[in-house]
């Protein structure tokens, strides 16, 4: 039954003037959504769970936030997502494990969520990160890598930045810091994006 897999789930009633409009995340096993509610059912796709995460860590940096927040006015549904270019990594790709790897740090934090953890090869969830500032570093580090996947310019990322007026200035230098970091690992590489 589809609720006894880990789900990719999404927020959505949401406003472009939140401090985010796209909130994305995986529901452990077991737990039941709304009728109505919004899901990406893994088995119905066809995407592994670490493609769930690597979806989760996209959809969650500020760059597709960005993007939706062009189009969504109050309701957030499937039609929004659908229309969100993707880039297309797999597993062989490095980006893609550095995506996964800090995505299962940041959600599999609870017991429920160590067959996930045990999946990537965290072991369980206390390889998970609670600490808040360990978790901001990460979240910083999603933001920065999956900013260069979609080929923005340090310029162009800095200007999605001052788009979210509500996000604390400290989140957006840490990302942008982030961003920085991350383009030697970048230098001369092309990504392929579609829309899921």
């Amino acid at each position: 039954m589809n609720y006894q897999g880990y789900r990719w789930v999404h927020r959505r009633i949401a406003r472009n003037t939140d401090s985010r409009t796209l909130i994305c995340y995986i529901t452990p096993k077991n737990v039941f959504t709304e009728v109505n509610s919004t899901t990406l059912k893994v088995v119905e796709t066809g995407i592994s769970n670490q493609q769930m995460l690597f979806l989760c860590a996209i959809t969650n940096s500020f760059t597709l936030d960005w993007m939706i927040r062009q189009k969504v006015t109050t309701t957030l549904n499937m039609f929004y997502i659908y229309q969100l270019p993707v880039p297309r990594l797999t597993k062989n790709d490095r980006s893609f494990n550095n995506i996964v790897q800090r995505a299962a740090k940041l959600i599999c934090t609870t017991p429920e969520f160590d067959e996930l953890a045990q999946e990537v090869g965290l072991g369980s969830h206390q390889q998970g990160v609670t600490d808040e500032t360990e978790r901001a570093k990460l979240r910083a580090e999603l933001d920065g890598i999956v900013a260069h996947l979609y080929g923005l310019t340090e310029d162009e990322f800095s200007y999605i930045l001052t788009t979210f007026p509500i996000v604390n200035a400290t989140v957006k230098e840490a990302a942008l810091s982030a961003y920085r970091n991350f383009v030697p690992m970048f230098a001369n590489s092309k990504i392929e994006l579609t829309q899921k």
